[in-house]
């Protein structure tokens, strides 16, 4: 094993835009960038990355990614991706174990996902991992337009 978990770093922003694109996380209406940014303002230790040692030619490569949050009444999961390269090494699992400890750390009770309708292979991950699935309706209002 080459990789880490470790916080996200400012430099880290292309590789995990990158990261994002690879895995189908992101989307036209959400400019990740400026995701990335208004994490950067709230618990930003609560933004990990992976990194790998061997993988990249130059530098280390980001090959791993969960942003969590905790608004004090239970915490949250996004942006959980790993490179297709890197697939079944068990990095979203240290991931989402990382961001759980830290949660944790912080009283959180709790912690919630949503995942996309059609994104079906990934929920075998969070039942491995004790997740329990539930019927929910999801609303939403965008109070800033990205684009």
């Amino acid at each position: 094993m080459n990789w880490v978990v470790r916080a996200f770093d400012r430099s880290d922003t292309e590789s995990v835009v990158a990261l994002w694109d690879e895995a189908g996380l992101t989307r036209p209406w959400n400019d990740p960038r400026l995701d990335i940014e208004r994490k950067l303002t709230v618990q930003p230790e609560l933004f990990l990355v992976v990194e790998d040692s061997a993988a990249g030619k130059d530098e280390p490569a980001i090959v791993g990614s969960v942003m969590a949050g905790y608004d004090g009444h239970r915490g949250w999961l996004y942006y959980l991706a790993t490179a297709t390269s890197h697939r079944h090494r068990g990095i979203a699992r240290a991931l989402v174990c990382e961001a759980e400890r830290l949660l944790l750390a912080l009283g959180c009770p709790k912690v919630q996902l949503m995942v996309r309708e059609g994104n079906d292979t990934v929920l075998g991950l969070y039942d491995a991992l004790g997740y329990e699935r539930f019927s929910v309706s999801n609303t939403g209002k965008r109070l800033i337009v990205d684009a």
